[in-house]
């Protein structure tokens, strides 16, 4: 039997479930109403026709042996309907605890395609279906991503390129409505499957309804049980896309939060290499000079110490770029969490700088995306004054996430120095104060602990609710 059906404005998810309750509970208080009506009947009547055989031994256990077996009718009936009413309130249950541990797994996700892609995922789970799919439709109508689960990658290859729009999956749904098909083959709107695609009979699809501007529809097909979607898995499916909607909407915000924060930070770098580039040059121009002043008067051995102090700062200079590139590569990489770029940054330095490096940082911190770059880059600014000042043999890099604050510490065994008396060298010397700058600019603080002979302790620390509104 065919049974396509896109229902516009139709009740929201749960409704008939509802309804299905109310409707036996109507039934049993009419059960009930009923079966004592008749009993009361029935007695009055036995007690005017009856009345003598009654008040024999015979008429009282025929009486008895009547209440008996409609005791038993009654009380099987009404306990027929509670049977069935917990039954139901236990699936619904059931249904509910998988929703919200589906839920829970995609909300957990911030990197839109990992989204999509556990959306999917947890759909066909939640329906018991053997396939599941989820269109992402462009302004034309056409599909602009098409993610599959139940398939091999081997299956997918073979049927090629993705679906673009036509048949099924180009009829559009709008909040409310869904597509249930219990035979695709009879459906006179579809448009055929591709060579080796898997044999599909039934479908349901619902809307994915965002507020960002996405638009998609949830497909499941072939339930693994052989039977044919129901509306309880209508009902269910719809539930369901309303919370991955949400994890959706989440995903969006999150990737343009990080567009604006990577925008912010280039205007940063963009100000911190200009404000350090303009001493750098200022520093090599005093070089210079005093070198041609030198060269002027023959003294040889005085312009030789000034070279090699110019070659210092170049060879500084360029190790400071090398630093930079290897942190913008880090911070570039795609889907690369906070801690794992925080320990594979740390991890190359170590290589690159010939210092034994160890990482402190929880693999599950995860951190809004405003202060995640900020950390980061912390973390970046604090190796390279362990590089240029601290001659150390082992840094430690420690990452908490607190209560409501997250803290960064870099720790060095090097020389170590009295913060109180850090004064300005001949050469531009400005990290710390990069540092402190950072901390500050997201309501934080920087703390630097240090003796001679004894090492280095910076620590920074920033409060997240700050952050959030980055």
């Amino acid at each position: 039997m065919l049974d396509c059906r896109a229902l516009v404005g139709s009740e929201p998810a749960g409704s008939e479930s509802v309804r299905t309750a109310a409707v036996t509970l109507r039934r049993l208080k009419l059960y009930a109403f009923l079966s004592s009506a008749f009993f009361v009947v029935v007695l009055e009547i036995s007690r005017h026709l009856l009345y003598p055989y009654l008040l024999s031994l015979p008429g009282r256990l025929l009486i008895d042996g009547i209440l008996i077996v409609v005791a038993l009718f009654f009380f099987g009936a009404f306990f027929h309907v509670l049977d069935s009413l917990q039954a139901q309130l236990e699936r619904q249950n059931r249904e509910l605890l998988a929703l919200h541990q589906a839920g829970l797994d995609i909300g957990a996700e911030l990197a839109l395609d990992t989204v999509l892609q556990k959306v999917v995922d947890q759909a066909r789970q939640l329906i018991e279906s053997r396939y599941g799919a989820l269109a992402v439709y462009a302004e034309t109508g056409q599909i602009s991503a098409f993610v599959t689960s139940g398939m091999s990658p081997e299956v997918r290859a073979a049927i090629g390129d993705p679906p673009t729009g036509k048949g099924l999956l180009g009829l559009p749904l709008g909040p409310g409505e869904h597509l249930l098909v219990d035979d695709i083959g009879a459906d006179p709107r579809a448009g055929g499957f591709p060579p080796r695609h898997p044999q599909i009979r039934s479908l349901l699809a619902v809307p994915i309804v965002c507020k960002r501007p996405f638009r998609g529809n949830l497909y499941v097909s072939e339930r693994q049980d052989g039977q044919m979607f129901t509306a309880a898995d209508r009902e269910t499916l719809a539930r369901f896309a309303v919370q991955a909607s949400v994890a959706i909407d989440n995903a969006h915000l999150h990737e343009r939060v990080r567009e604006l924060a990577a925008a912010e930070e280039r205007l940063r770098l963009a100000h911190e290499m200009h404000d350090g580039l303009a001493q750098v040059l200022a520093y090599v121009n005093t070089k210079a000079q005093a070198v041609q002043g030198y060269l002027r008067h023959g003294k040889n051995q005085e312009a030789s110490e000034q070279l090699n102090q110019l070659a210092a700062a170049a060879r500084e200079v360029y190790a400071d770029v090398r630093e930079g590139i290897l942190g913008l590569r880090v911070t570039s990489a795609p889907g690369l969490s906070l801690p794992e770029a925080v320990r594979d940054y740390v991890e190359r330095w170590g290589a690159q700088a010939d210092v034994a490096v160890e990482v402190e940082i929880d693999r599950r911190l995860r951190l809004p995306a405003g202060i995640e770059l900020q950390v980061f880059r912390i973390v970046q600014e604090g190796l390279a004054n362990v590089r240029k000042h601290a001659h150390a043999g082992r840094v430690v890099v420690r990452c908490q996430a607190l209560d409501d604050s997250v803290r960064v510490t870099v720790e060095d065994d090097g020389v170590g120095f009295r913060p109180e008396a850090l004064g300005r060298s001949e050469f531009p010397r400005f990290g710390l104060a990069t540092m402190r700058e950072r901390a500050e600019s997201l309501g934080g603080r920087l703390e630097v602990s240090s003796t001679p002979g004894t090492g280095t302790r910076v620590e920074a620390e920033v409060p997240l609710l700050v952050s959030r509104g980055v």
